[in-house]
């Protein structure tokens, strides 16, 4: 988006370096280029044959070496280099904030207050941070101040500088390198996955392994609790709890019997006894009824016989 704007913006210097056919025109032509706040790119208007003329005005040569820091050099760039035209305040502030571009995409620069100080000749800390501010309001990077640690944190920035001669074996350089530390690192990340894959796969196989021991203990206690109910109860088809009931039941109505029968037994036994002793009675009454008769006389027997009856009728009842 930052490229269209700013391609767009360089359309109308494009066309009028077409009517550009002195040296003179051509440089006024850079002036204005430079000097507009709506273009960051010059690649397109530094090759034209127009600008390229330039190399050959003695005059002029300068605004061309001028339109070429602007397009890929920075600020220390243009201090260094005598005999350059003198910069309007225009072109001094886009010249920074280029430079502030080339200066944050490049690791290699660290953006403390103390270099981006020296590297863009600003007087003081309250310069850079305007300045960074008006890159930041361009849209040319995103990036915080950080006054207290005397640091400008940039997150991203814009493509809009152009290549130097000589630079694409650089960013060739520069590319292998960064596919060399993405290959490490997706060769890191690969190596992480089959550890979590192993170690996934290794609490598994634990977890069937004990789910398996479980389901073995509990198929013999439930074999050992079916032998207990068959041994105690018998087989059928009744629960442990039922056969529980079932023997208790058996238990009270087998008590209740031999409770019965022993009642049973204790009647007969006393019924024993007593015709023990009827016998024994009748037994003594009758010896006593025949010593009276024969002591006493015929008067006397006859008592005695009528109490003989009498005991012999109480026998048979």
């Amino acid at each position: 988006m930052e490229q269209t704007k700013a391609l767009n913006a360089l359309e109308p210097f494009l066309a009028l370096s077409k009517s550009a056919t002195s040296p003179r025109a051509a440089a006024d032509l850079v002036t204005q280029a430079t000097s507009n706040p709506n273009t960051y790119v010059f690649a397109e208007l530094l090759q034209t044959p127009q600008i390229q003329a330039l190399s050959q005005a003695p005059e002029y040569a300068s605004h061309l070496r001028l339109l070429e820091i602007f397009s890929y050099g920075t600020y220390e760039t243009y201090t260094s280099t005598p005999g350059l035209p003198a910069l309007n305040d225009s072109q001094t502030l886009k010249l920074r904030q280029l430079s502030l571009l080339t200066l944050a995409r490049d690791p290699q620069h660290g953006l403390g207050y103390t270099t981006l100080l020296a590297s863009l000749g600003l007087p003081d800390a309250r310069g850079l941070e305007d300045l960074v501010i008006s890159a930041v309001y361009a849209d040319l990077l995103a990036a915080q101040l950080d006054p207290r640690n005397q640091t400008v944190h940039v997150s991203s920035v814009s493509p809009l500088r152009d290549l130097a001669p000589g630079s694409v074996p650089a960013i060739l350089t520069q590319l292998r390198a960064w596919s060399g530390r993405c290959a490490e690192t997706l060769s890191d990340l690969e190596a992480q996955i089959a550890a979590v894959r192993e170690g996934a796969a290794a609490r598994h196989a634990e977890r069937k392994a004990r789910d398996a021991e479980q389901a073995r203990l509990v198929e013999q206690a439930s074999r050992a609790s079916a032998g207990n109910d068959s041994r105690q109860g018998g087989p059928g088809v009744h629960g442990r709890g039922q056969n529980n009931l079932l023997s208790r039941a058996v238990a009270q109505l087998r008590g209740g019997g031999h409770r019965g029968k022993r009642g049973s037994v204790e009647a007969n036994v006393g019924e024993d006894d007593d015709d023990e002793l009827m016998e024994i009675d009748d037994d003594d009454a009758y010896e006593e009824g025949e010593a009276g008769g024969s002591g006493s006389g015929g008067g006397s027997n006859g008592g005695g016989g009528s109490q003989g009856k009498k005991r012999t009728s109480r026998r048979k009842l």
